[in-house]
């Protein structure tokens, strides 16, 4: 089978946040590589969120220039509505705009959640998922207006699946798809799409958590998946697509048919209880593309009921 036309990103804006190291600067480097001017947003802190340097995305934009492409860093914090507006500011004076967003800024505060502390949920909140929303929401206004954009939000197997001490950045995660969806229908007229990844790589973040597997999922096999979530060759929105060391794949939210108690019916617990290998049972299912899709479901069910 041939190869499809080869996906280039000449005249576009890219801007990509976390990209001073790790998967960031893998999106970095493969979209200039491919002719797409980039903003390498970087604060220069720890993993954990602290500290600032603007080492980070200097070299990741000197990186690009000596390879020929355009790029322009940017050292500000997505956790605060100010550096949100700043990170796109930058695209647009320097670049003249802003077509791809990708939300890859994270941190992590684990600690099992009997003995995690409220600020640590707070910090990783404002820079997983407040984070998002405060680059998205300008970014998205530009694309509104242009009538093109692509965004991509990082989600994480422990956001979509659960993992033990990371109930903060799980539920960050998971808030992410959400977000995503939303953003997914409302710009869908404007020819907005938006996707959620969700990675598994070796990165300064998961590599004590990964261990001896960590060898196994190098950064740059994610890169594919999210160079072409952010080019104008995809056209699927509201999705969710996991990639790690050479996998590839969808994860999606679905709801079954389910039991129809009838309408109006009120059932007893016991009886509701007797029908739940029927309320579990996911041979027949839908995947939504809007709440109307699973409303859609129960009109169904009421129609046929009044049959």
């Amino acid at each position: 089978m041939p190869l499809s036309e080869p996906i280039t990103f000449d005249g576009r804006v890219a801007v990509i946040t976390g990209a001073g190291g790790g998967l960031g600067k893998t999106y970095a480097l493969e979209l200039a590589r491919r002719g797409a001017r980039v903003v390498v947003n970087d604060l220069g802190g720890s993993v954990e969120g602290t500290g600032a340097s603007v080492s980070a995305a200097d070299v990741v934009v000197d990186e690009i220039k000596s390879a020929g492409g355009e790029a322009a860093a940017n050292y500000d914090s997505v956790s605060t509505e100010e550096g949100g507006a700043a990170i796109i500011q930058t695209a647009v004076d320097e670049f003249g705009g802003v077509d791809i967003v990708v939300n890859n800024a994270g941190i992590l505060r684990d600690k099992s959640f009997a003995n995690m502390e409220f600020a640590e949920v707070e910090a990783v909140l404002e820079v997983h998922l407040r984070g998002a929303f405060h680059v998205s929401q300008p970014a998205f206004r530009v694309m509104k207006d242009n009538g093109y954009g692509r965004l991509v939000f990082t989600s994480s197997n422990a956001g979509l699946f659960g993992n033990f001490g990371q109930a903060n950045y799980g539920a960050a995660k998971a808030g992410l798809v959400g977000l995503s969806n939303v953003l997914a229908i409302e710009g869908m007229k404007y020819s907005i799409r938006s996707n959620v990844i969700a990675p598994v790589a070796r990165t300064r973040m998961t590599e004590d958590l990964l261990g001896p597997f960590a060898e196994m999922v190098d950064p740059s096999q994610v890169t594919p998946m999210v160079v072409y979530l952010c080019s104008e060759a995809n056209e699927y929105t509201h999705e969710i697509f996991t990639a790690g060391g050479g996998r590839y794949g969808r994860v999606f939210i679905g709801t079954n048919k389910g039991w129809f108690a009838g309408q109006g019916a009120v059932p007893s617990v016991e009886e509701l209880s007797e029908h739940l290998d029927e309320i579990r049972d996911i041979t027949e299912h839908i995947v939504p593309s809007n709440v109307n899709d699973e409303l859609m479901l129960l009109g169904q069910m009421l129609a046929d009921d009044a049959d």
